[in-house]
């Protein structure tokens, strides 16, 4: 590959806030890097980090990587200290990756106020550990720390510590926006400016961008459009403070876009599901929104869009979808018109064009509902369930018929909460009284359905309520407000979501989970 995708998501994502990841996590996200394809994976810090240190250790034996290098992470030989005498440089050796990127200060006031040392010191801290790194067999990359800042202030020392690191040996040397307050105009000026004060060409340089002015993406293309051929993300954009040029954008914009291949053939298209594999590791939500890769990336709302994408895909989506592994989408609101509901329809697998008469059915008990507080967007089995009753032939049958049902919570006097559910169904002419208990009530009335059900639906068994969201309506306000609340259920075949609205929660509970177990069982 004429460029290199240098990830660092298991060091500089590690920083975001909330993510901690387990040296097995490691492992994990280290392979499904490998598996989209990037060039260089950062393990992290090892001597500095105890837990990066066994990662590294452990990756000897445990990590096989087919398109990827790992790369040990570190910092130059400490002011004043030998560099072969220098504890964790040699943690880096003993890491024994072909890879080590070493941070270097190339702002001065960094190197006089937070070394406490002078410019020519740390030029010699920087050539020191460069040339010690390639005589043990390893490349060498530099990180300058700082550097646009540093470069803007005094540019003629930050090129120095550029060129001291490539006449030391070193094989690529990467312009950092530490502080992330870049843009791409100044990305681009910087670049041409560098390459000439430092007499290097732009193909030897590399970038890393923050993106605390929310550009750290364009900041990278931009450098890449500039010549620099040597880029630095993290899987979806994790990293400190507003994070990092997200990885999975970077890549996406410079192969389809700009038609440069950065990724061996087959893996763009593993972005969608990477990207999601790599949140769950990280234990935080997928970004919906998220460019390319998010639920929402190529979800389309307005009826006018419907129009046009029945006639055409591409008229509204930048990219094929399946390109990055994602699909379109198109959401069910009051916005939509007819179009909307018959491209959805067909998306869960119902051919609505020679119905016209459900197609309008439909289409005007949307708009009620959703006018209602009722929204189908994020509730496609809800949906479903609504479009096949309208549509001959298709209707799924209730699995039982509601008597009655009752909830009872009870706060006791040791401050314990139960709820307690009973419910009188009929299922096949049959009449059950079931009850139970639950940690609220909506536990407690999904329990006490299982057990009236259990005998006529044993799969019920592999049903999970796996989330439970509560939204209080626009203009409505108080304890006696209309609530939205939106389900999702999984059984070992996937997942669904659906929808109730009331203005007693309980009974908002009881639609969505009535039709969870519907839909479900229709499944």
């Amino acid at each position: 590959m004429d460029y290199q995708v240098f990830d660092t998501t298991l060091r500089d994502g590690g920083q975001r806030e909330g993510i901690s990841y387990t040296v097995a996590d490691k492992l994990a996200v280290a392979r499904l890097l490998d598996e989209f394809g990037v060039g260089f994976i950062e393990g992290g810090w090892p001597g500095a980090m105890p837990k990066d240190t066994e990662f590294f250790e452990r990756a000897k034996t445990e990590l096989e990587l087919r398109n990827a290098v790992l790369v040990a992470f570190g910092a130059t030989r400490k002011a004043g200290v030998d560099v072969t005498e220098d504890k964790q440089v040699k943690a880096l050796l003993d890491a024994e990756t072909p890879v080590v990127c070493v941070v270097a200060k190339s702002d001065i006031r960094h190197v006089e106020r937070a070394l406490r040392t002078t410019g020519d010191e740390n030029l010699n801290m920087v050539r020191d550990t460069v040339r010690h790194l390639v005589a043990n067999g390893r490349r060498a990359f530099v990180d300058c720390e700082h550097f646009f800042d540093g470069f803007r202030y005094d540019p003629s020392y930050t090129a120095s510590v550029v060129k001291a690191a490539f006449e030391a040996g070193a094989e690529r040397v990467v312009m950092c926006d530490t502080n992330g307050g870049m843009l791409p105009s100044m990305i681009t000026a910087a670049v041409n400016q560098v390459a000439e004060l430092a007499g290097v060409s732009a193909d030897q340089l590399g970038i890393h961008c923050q993106n605390d002015t929310a550009c750290a993406v364009a900041n990278t293309v931009a450098a890449v459009e500039a010549g620099v051929k040597h880029f630095q993300c993290t899987a979806n954009g994790y990293g400190e403070r507003p994070g990092n040029a997200d990885l999975f954008a970077v890549v996406s914009n410079l192969q389809l876009k700009l038609g440069l291949k950065v990724l061996p053939d087959g893996c763009l298209e593993k972005a969608t599901r990477v990207s999601t594999a790599l949140a769950e590791i990280a234990n935080i939500a997928p970004d919906t929104h998220q460019a390319y890769v998010g639920a929402a990336a190529f979800a389309h709302k307005a009826g006018l869009h419907a129009s046009a994408i029945k006639v055409d895909p591409l008229l509204y989506n930048h990219v094929d979808p399946s390109v990055v592994g994602n699909d379109m989408r198109i959401l069910v609101t009051e916005m939509a018109g007819r179009a909307s509901i018959e491209l959805k329809s067909a998306e869960l697998g119902l051919d609505l064009a020679g119905h016209p008469e459900t197609t309008t059915a439909v289409t005007n008990k949307v708009k009620e509902l959703e006018a209602g507080g009722w929204s189908f967007e994020a509730a496609d089995a809800s949906f479903e369930l609504l479009v096949r009753s309208e549509l001959p032939g298709a209707g799924i049958p209730s699995p039982f018929t509601l008597e009655s049902y009752r909830v009872l919570v009870e706060h006791r006097e040791d401050g314990k909460v139960i709820s307690e559910a009973t419910v009188k169904l009929r299922v096949e002419g049959e009449r059950i009284i079931a009850t139970a208990e639950g940690n609220g009530p909506v536990n407690a009335l999904d329990e006490a359905l299982r057990v009236a059900l259990s005998n006529h639906y044993p799969q019920l068994k592999t049903f999970e309520l796996t989330d439970f969201k509560v939204r209080i309506l626009e203009g409505s306000h108080g304890t006696n407000a209309i609530t939205r609340v939106l389900l999702e259920t999984s059984d070992n075949r996937g997942e669904w979501t659906t929808v109730g609205v009331h203005e007693n929660i309980v009974d908002a509970s009881w639609t969505a989970l009535v039709d969870a177990l519907t839909f479900g069982l229709a499944r």
